[in-house]
């Protein structure tokens, strides 16, 4: 077991994150490790470096995240942002416009193309930039009202940092080749997307500028869940929260529909990822992780 300088971080942060007891060990089996990796990366670089972190719907990215950066900080004294992919969902009235120029499915939020790919390069940018220290704001997004929230109210930092978490479904994916999405996968893509004209603008999406984003990471941590059909499980606890929480939220029958959305390109992700992902961490069906593979 790890010494921990601060430990009293770690069972505040469970608490509120309504984890089980022995969450403890968790954190010091796997998430102490990343943190040291990012320690070592952001020495032998000289220069702040940016750890991503994907994993599928409710896989526990941004519980990942969160431990991650209370390590960096609280045990290895490195200043950490978190910037998560959902935070960066284009608004309401921007995806209306999309829908009606690309396809009506650029309504949801939620696939390559619905992210604001250049705010998020920007926020980058002045992350990591080592010339003087400034303040810098992080976007927000609120999935109860499905809409970006004001600039005023987005949370500020210092920076640069010594390591960035960009956390994310879809945060490393790689692109499609193009007889991969030739067929529909679900009833989503068959009544909807007949002429494959969504999936061809997510996958090329992909290719282009989500790629130029993902070439910004000096490493890459993959929570695997067992498959796709968890997703719907986990993601169904999570919108049960926050109806606790704010009173809205998704009907089953919604939610059955929203999460064909993500389908494609997580089952990709499960199969292509864990080849050149830097960690690959593997969630059991009870949601706790239980391996964990790393590269040289």
């Amino acid at each position: 077991m790890r010494i921990l300088a601060k430990p009293g971080w770690i069972e505040a942060l469970r608490q509120a994150e309504d984890l089980p007891a022995d969450y403890l060990h968790d954190v010091c089996n796997y998430i102490a490790p990343l943190a040291e990796n990012a320690q070592r990366l952001r020495h032998s670089l000289a220069r702040p470096v940016i750890f991503g972190i994907n994993g599928a719907q409710g896989s526990g990215k941004s519980t990942l995240a969160r431990f991650l950066a209370g390590w960096l900080q609280h045990e290895l004294a490195l200043t950490t942002a978190v910037l998560s992919l959902d935070d960066l969902y284009f608004g309401k009235s921007t995806r209306k416009r999309l829908a009606q120029e690309l396809h009506p499915l650029f309504a949801t939020r939620g696939v390559p193309g619905t992210h604001d790919i250049e705010l998020g390069n920007r926020v980058l940018d002045m992350l990591t930039d080592t010339e003087g220290t400034r303040p810098v704001a992080l976007p927000r997004f609120d999935k109860a009202s499905d809409d970006c929230v004001p600039q005023s109210d987005w949370y500020e930092l210092r920076a640069p940092v010594d390591v960035v978490l960009l956390e994310g479904w879809c945060v490393g994916a790689s692109a499609q080749a193009a007889s991969e999405i030739a067929a529909p996968i679900n009833a989503l893509e068959a009544e909807e997307d007949s002429d494959a004209t969504w999936r061809s603008e997510v996958n090329r999406q992909l290719r282009t500028g989500y790629a130029q984003l993902f070439k910004r990471l000096d490493a890459l941590v993959m929570l695997r869940v067992p498959g796709f059909e968890k997703v719907l499980q986990w993601r169904g606890l999570q919108e049960q929260k926050m109806r606790r929480r704010t009173g809205r939220g998704q009907t089953d029958a919604e939610l059955q529909r929203f999460v064909q959305h993500y389908e494609r390109l997580t089952r990709h992700m499960l199969q292509h990822v864990p080849q050149y992902a830097d960690t690959v961490i593997d969630i059991d069906a009870n949601h706790r992780m239980v391996g964990m593979q790393q590269r040289a």
